[in-house]
């Protein structure tokens, strides 16, 4: 009798056979959780079809995807590099603050009278770009430091770093930064320092170009450049690394700069583009959710995007789902867990070969091999 699994000679690495399993997963993930909706009395399908469309099907609602979609984008991104590196960074929850808070203070300070006065709007997103991009590379590039230089868990210390970014925030909206009133939260931004809208009559703002700018970058300088290919070969293997020439220690920290950048920017477009002042509690675990959503991208600018937006689009739908089909909002926090859990498992079948075993006419044992598409 042939084995299920049967271990490949080299990883199934086509883009196409990784897209072909990764929807394999989602599908199937999306099957499993149609299953937790029948004891609510609740036809699958018909919920599903209420919780796509409600953020893709109108513009209205495809409006807030983007919205959800932009700071999911960019931490996703920073997780590519910072992952692709060798980096297990877990800090993007403290930079997406650390960011918030670097754009709040600039816009803040371009009102009449502040330190930078009113700037022409290409100059003033210009500035809270770069301010924004280092203030949240120097708090990743702190870890960064720790793990590269000196040998330092970054796991650890990027969730410690983390709780320290809350306090910061709680003590700036508390304090230097508060607005008259009782609530902890800063003044609200200049009018003319908020990222324009661009679809009419939703609040779908400019970030999400932001996002789709940093993405290309990312693809250019990851999977096209010289230090794109150096940062890589140190996260696949730092001994042949050194062997070749490369400062590991100096690459990590590299890594750990651009990735706090990016994350930092995620938190400027929530501020910039969302809140528009600084609140307790802004994140709301979006940190996270991007490195969810990297994952479901398996680590590629690419992917991400579409990941990102499909997440982004679940969440929006969730409502929607509950008032229609009648099932409570928190249940789409089941199904994308199984869809990355899903997406994790489908990596099995790019290293292994699965047979199916088939009776034959003759009623020989038989197996059927399955290959991905796009494999040779």
């Amino acid at each position: 009798m042939p084995r299920l699994l049967e271990k490949r000679l080299a990883p199934a690495d086509s883009l196409w056979a990784i897209s072909w399993t990764t929807a394999l997963a989602v599908v199937a993930a999306l099957g499993v959780g149609g299953l937790l909706f029948l004891p609510f009395g609740s036809n699958p399908l018909d919920a599903y079809i209420a919780l796509f469309a409600e953020g893709f099907s109108s513009w209205r609602g495809f409006g807030y995807t983007l919205v959800k979609a932009a700071p999911l984008i960019l931490i996703g991104l920073g997780t590519i590099v910072a992952w692709r590196t060798g980096f297990g960074y877990l800090g993007f929850e403290g930079c997406l603050l650390v960011g918030a808070a670097a754009a709040t203070w600039v816009a803040l300070e371009t009102a009449a009278g502040g330190l930078f006065g009113p700037l022409p709007w290409p100059l003033f997103l210009t500035l809270v770009i770069l301010v924004t991009i280092v203030a949240g590379g120097i708090w990743a590039g702190i870890v960064g430091i720790f793990r590269g230089w000196f040998g330092g868990n970054e796991v650890i210390t990027s969730l410690m770093m983390n709780y320290l970014a809350v306090f910061l925030v709680q003590y700036l909206v508390s304090g230097p930064l508060r607005a008259s009133g009782d609530l902890p939260q800063s003044p609200r931004l200049p009018r003319e320092t908020w990222l324009p809208y661009f679809l009419e009559g939703t609040r779908a703002h400019s970030g999400i170009f932001i996002a789709l700018v940093a993405a290309l970058i990312i693809w250019v300088v990851l999977l096209r450049s010289r230090i794109g290919y150096e940062l890589i070969v140190t996260g696949l293997n730092p001994k042949a690394a050194r062997f070749g020439g490369i400062n590991v220690g100096s690459r990590q920290v590299l890594a750990a700069f651009i990735a706090g950048g990016l994350g930092a920017l995620a938190g400027m477009v929530e501020v910039l583009g969302v809140h528009h002042r600084l609140l307790d509690g802004l994140s709301e675990g979006t940190g996270f959710i991007g490195i969810v959503a990297a994952l479901l991208g398996k680590l590629h600018p690419l992917g991400v995007l579409i990941a990102s937006t499909l997440y982004a689009g679940m969440t929006v739908g969730a409502d929607a789902m509950q008032r229609q089909a009648g099932l409570p909002s928190s249940i789409i926090f089941i199904v994308q867990s199984l869809i990355v859990l899903f997406v994790l498992a489908s990596d099995l079948l790019r290293y292994y070969t699965l047979h199916l075993p088939f009776g034959r006419r003759r009623g020989a044992a038989s197996s059927l091999k399955t290959d991905l598409p796009g494999e040779t």
